[in-house]
């Protein structure tokens, strides 16, 4: 169980992961760069499954998921409340599910790491977090003389 501290932090975290994992997917230029090194390294561990080259529609789709999950990292940056969390998790969890499509459906064996941190990052924010006690919201302190 979270407190409302360490919750944010985990939000928080969860958002410096994504911006850090898709900042590359927002342009051609450095998605085509990403999609270079990543298709190199699958080679040279000759992992199972492709990683196809890019057409025109499939570098949209890569820049429009990239812009967007960019935007949604900069909001849980800058304001890491706890509904943020939970619905972040949702989406966590639907990606994780079209990922495991497609590594069934024989995409590279390199989405095992992406699909890894998914499940991670969302399983961390649907944990519970602790409500403050009515007794934390009670004055402290001596009382007034009256």
């Amino acid at each position: 169980m979270w407190t409302s501290a360490q919750y944010r932090r985990v939000v928080r975290g969860s958002a410096w992961y994504d911006l850090i994992v898709t900042a590359a997917f927002v342009t051609p230029w450095s998605f085509a760069g990403l999609h270079g090194a990543l298709t190199g390294l699958s080679q040279a561990l000759d992992l199972p499954g492709t990683l196809p080259a890019f057409e025109p529609m499939h570098m949209l789709m890569a820049n429009l998921l990239g812009s967007i999950v960019c935007v949604w990292a900069v909001l849980r940056i800058r304001d890491p409340q706890q509904v943020f969390g939970r619905y972040d998790a949702v989406g966590r969890f639907l990606f994780s599910a079209w990922q495991l499509y497609a590594l069934l459906h024989g995409a590279s064996s390199l989405l095992v790491v992406f699909l890894v941190f998914e499940l991670a990052w969302g399983v961390v924010q649907v944990l519970p977090v602790r409500q403050p006690s009515l007794a934390s919201h009670a004055p402290t302190g001596a009382a007034p003389n009256l």
